[in-house]
């Protein structure tokens, strides 16, 4: 059985639009969707004795924010199959639970919290953090949303964290029939620059190193993809800005994150939180294990 898109749903408008993407992702690779919802008005109501025979609000109210996403989803495309759940727990944890039997988890940029414009809320900023499966981030404005540049960005930094995140942006390059593009930042030290008749060539040097570097990370997906069209960039600069950059006219950028075991706390570099809070398309974060 194939493992289904994962999509935490919470009736905003942001959960609403990531629904929509998920449901456009999951009919390129022929996915189901499974839309969760976290609710603790079960644990609440359960602690103490009532003699109200109504359903209380928050129990009608999560049923109705799942009912209503599936039947949005179902319009948006018949072909998707589409299941729901109300689940007793806080959000982080209903969706990190979920993402063992994911192929991947998309949430929203904001919530129901209202919080700033442009910067990813807690619950999206954790799970993209922790999970054990591809965590997407459905952000940006609408053209970048729906697809319109075709073009997917991979951030190619070291081995340990870029190596699955490489062949996850190869498929989705596949999917969406789209160029592929690879970027990798590089800089020179600071000491390099204090003799100007070697500054160009030490520039030169770097890189040419991170176009090797990107060949090397680029060989075995090329292999297995050869319908992609790839193409390579060494761009000099600070990573996360460099990445940035390239996500104004990106359908979806691809970044890797490396979990350590035994590491409890926010696992993401500068780069990915960056992407998270300020992207201005879809982030997909894609863990691998130290």
């Amino acid at each position: 059985m194939e493992l289904p898109l994962v999509v935490g749903v919470d009736g905003s408008d942001s959960s609403l639009q990531a629904l929509d993407w998920a449901v456009d992702e999951a009919a390129r690779h022929g996915l189901p969707v499974r839309l969760v919802h976290a609710s603790l008005w079960e644990r609440y109501e359960a602690a103490r004795p009532s003699l109200r025979t109504d359903r209380p609000a928050e129990e009608v109210l999560a049923e109705h924010i799942v009912a209503s996403g599936i039947e949005r989803a179902r319009l948006r495309d018949p072909e998707v199959k589409v299941s729901g759940d109300v689940l007793p727990d806080d959000a982080v944890s209903v969706l990190l639970h979920a993402g063992h039997e994911a192929y991947a988890l998309v949430v929203g940029s904001r919530g129901r919290g209202g919080i700033a414009e442009r910067l990813l809320g807690s619950v999206g900023l954790t799970v993209a953090a922790r999970a054990v499966c591809p965590v997407f981030v459905v952000r940006g404005p609408e053209q970048n949303r729906q697809g319109l540049f075709g073009r997917v960005v991979a951030g190619v930094g070291t081995p340990a964290t870029s190596t699955s995140a490489v062949r996850f942006a190869f498929r989705e390059a596949e999917a969406r029939g789209c160029a592929l593009d690879a970027v990798r930042a590089w800089r020179s030290p600071v000491h390099e620059h204090a003799d100007p008749s070697l500054a160009d060539d030490a520039a030169r040097a770097h890189e040419e190193r991170a176009s090797a570097n990107l060949t090397d990370a680029l060989s075995e997906a090329m292999r297995l993809h050869p319908g992609v069209e790839v193409r390579r960039r060494p761009v000099e600069g600070p990573a996360h800005r460099v990445l940035l950059h390239t996500t104004t006219e990106a359908d979806l950028i691809v970044v890797g994150a490396l979990r350590r075991h035994g590491h409890f706390g926010l696992q993401l570099g500068r780069v990915a939180h960056t992407l998270l809070h300020h992207s201005a398309c879809p982030v997909a974060v894609v863990p691998r294990r130290a």
